[in-house]
């Protein structure tokens, strides 16, 4: 009728034709490129969709696809969608967002490592100082123990003996 086109054996066609026109021979390549600039399989009633046609023949139409009107093929056109360069747009908004995020995140932690740095050295030298407090007082206790003793040794060698004395009136 002119209104479509057939592909009558896919793999010859994917062999012979695709090649010349095309960086491949991936007939299912060719299919999407077809629909990406809106042809769509034609679905015999016959074939109805569900049962594998008997031959391998494949039908493909487009609105602006039609004998003797090849004014109309400048009509047909890639897809190209508002709301998916719309949607580019936002993800581009969302991925420099994101990434100014990241940036300061990372500043964060950056800063982080340096306090988390900082704090290990303090720690370092405040464990070195436990270490000599806890020697001087060691140290200060043998000292102590050792007055205690002296002291004790003194009263004890000063104190006369007060048994059989009599107080003085």
């Amino acid at each position: 009728t002119g209104t479509s086109f057939h592909v009558f054996d896919q793999g010859r066609f994917a062999k012979e034709v695709l090649p010349k026109y095309f960086k491949h021979n991936n007939m299912a390549s060719f299919v999407r490129q077809l629909n990406m600039y809106g042809f769509r399989k034609v679905v015999n009633i016959e074939q109805s969709g569900l049962v594998k046609p008997e031959r391998d023949d494949t039908e493909f139409q487009h609105l602006y696809f039609l004998q003797g009107h090849e004014h109309m093929l400048e009509h047909i056109k890639r897809k190209v969608s508002i709301v998916k360069s719309e949607e580019t747009k936002v993800r581009q908004e969302d991925l420099s967002k994101l990434l100014y995020e990241v940036q300061l995140l990372r500043t964060q932690q950056d800063n982080m490592e340096c306090q988390m740095q900082d704090m290990k050295q303090q720690n370092e030298v405040l464990w070195r100082e436990v270490v000599s407090l806890r020697q001087n007082h060691t140290q200060q206790q043998k000292v102590m123990n050792k007055l205690i003793q002296f002291l004790f040794s003194q009263m004890q060698s000063n104190t006369p003996s007060t048994v059989g004395l009599k107080r003085k009136l």
